[in-house]
């Protein structure tokens, strides 16, 4: 179906029929045409233009941010003045902490001077705050008003407000009462008292509030919007949840790729210029590389042990990995709960006591295997020599050690950057890995030390 809408469209481009490719792009859903965009977008600019404008503004918002700065450079001056105009504030905030200054000085004088003046207001919160993602397009009523002047002030502003599900109580100072869903009101005596309908049971976010302090909230309650107050409970605004799981997706697409290894893109992959990769992966890289230099020092520490049981290099790989892989499942488990607010920095001796626990579990259960792997190779070599048992025993405690180790790394670090006030998601799964393979050298080389000597060493 798409292959033959990009077909459709690509005739009617080579026609120039303006008058065609209008009423076919109207007519379009609007993932159609945005998916039109990504398959033609040396066309992008033509489309937009071509649409209607309410149609080409719920197309342009949720086009990715280097689709949208191409269409802006290139739309011709009075659509991009309408276009501008008529997208949401929240979308037109998020557009220009996006763009350069330069770029967002000349767009802002195309707004109304009402419209420039919440504009900038909207742009004088911290970029990843609450403040950027609401929007001033709400429904706010009094609470000695009746419910028959409440319907007749909806019918009046709800057209322009971002959603009139939930209405929002204030008194004369403004400041937040309560939020009431229209369902309560419609089904309410026309000459009730709308302060009589509140259940006071409401739910707020701060405007200098993370953003993601606001998903956790959203995850936890069931609503389309919720209101956004300053540090004396004045509405200032509404979020709502379409926003949120925008910013969800952003946040999570960060976090992967932090836990990769990696700077977070702040593009699409494939529209990130190779420098700009080659910049955002070169330090973690190099970070990492030092970090496992270490395991060089640390395996010149025992060399005099290794000349004299070279075997028990051929452990190494087996021992470091397995340490580095219980470190990234707890580390990621870790990370993943945190972000879903499962838990918190308070519940670290909680994570610690159930880590402890799992990690001689699974240390136990890949340790056994480590021995059973040694016993099953003496029915076809004699590799070990007459010490086998010695060395499946060294081998296998060196891993209930190394795997116990990288799970209580694993799951602490990130609970000890959140604690500092840096980015759980750093303490990525390369950065465990690292850390665990040079301290299960030390692990490792202790334990042979302490059962082979006298023996093999």
């Amino acid at each position: 179906m798409e292959e033959m809408i990009v077909e459709e469209i690509e005739k009617l481009l080579e026609q120039e029929d303006n008058t065609q490719l209008k009423e076919y792009l109207d007519n379009l859903n609007i993932s159609d045409v945005e998916h039109l965009i990504d398959e033609l977008p040396q066309h992008a600019v033509t489309f937009i233009d071509t649409l209607s404008i309410k149609r080409a503004v719920n197309v342009f918002r949720i086009l990715d941010f280097p689709t949208q700065e191409r269409i802006i450079k290139k739309l011709p001056g009075n659509k991009l003045a309408e276009l501008i105009n008529l997208l949401p504030p929240d979308d037109r905030t998020s557009l220009f902490s996006e763009l350069s200054g330069e770029a967002v000085k000349k767009l802002i004088i195309l707004l109304p001077a009402k419209d420039r003046v919440e504009a900038l207001s909207l742009l004088g919160y911290e970029e990843d705050s609450v403040g950027r993602l609401m929007t001033p397009d709400y429904v706010a009523v009094k609470k000695d008003w009746t419910v028959t002047r409440v319907l007749e002030h909806i019918r009046r502003y709800g057209k322009n407000s971002e959603t009139i599900d939930v209405i929002y109580v204030i008194d004369s100072d403004g400041t937040l009462l309560d939020d009431i869903r229209i369902r309560e009101i419609l089904l309410a005596d026309p000459e009730a008292r709308i302060g009589n309908l509140t259940d006071h049971r409401l739910i707020a976010l701060k405007a200098n509030d993370h953003q993601e302090e606001a998903i956790n909230i959203f995850r936890m309650n069931n609503r389309v919007a919720l209101p956004v107050v300053d540090d004396h409970n004045v509405l200032l605004g509404i979020v709502t949840v379409d926003d949120i799981l925008w910013i969800a997706n952003e946040e999570y697409t960060e976090d992967m790729q932090k836990i990769g290894g990696t700077q977070a893109l702040d593009e699409p992959y494939l529209d990130m210029p190779i420098l700009g990769l080659f910049k955002r992966r070169i330090g973690w890289l190099v970070v990492l590389f030092l970090g496992e230099m270490l395991t060089a020092s640390a395996m010149g520490h025992f060399e005099a042990d290794i000349a004299k049981a070279v075997i028990l290099a051929m452990f190494v790989p087996l021992i470091i990995s397995s340490g580095g892989n219980s470190g990234s499942q707890a580390s990621t488990l870790i990370i993943q709960a945190m972000a879903l607010g499962e838990i918190t920095v308070g519940d670290w001796w909680r994570v610690m006591r159930r880590e402890i626990i799992s990690g001689l579990m699974l240390g136990v259960v890949l340790g056994c295997i480590g021995f059973l792997r040694i016993f099953a190779w003496t029915f076809f070599t004699d590799m070990y020599g007459p010490h086998w048992m010695l060395i499946g025993v060294t081998v296998g405690v060196s891993l209930v050690g190394v795997v116990l180790w990288g799970s209580l790394a694993g799951s602490m670090l990130p609970l000890i950057l959140k604690k500092l006030g840096a980015d759980p998601a750093t303490s990525s799964a390369p950065f465990v890995a690292t850390l665990v393979d040079v301290t299960g050298l030390i692990i490792y080389f202790s334990v042979a030390v302490m059962f082979l000597t006298g023996v093999l060493l």
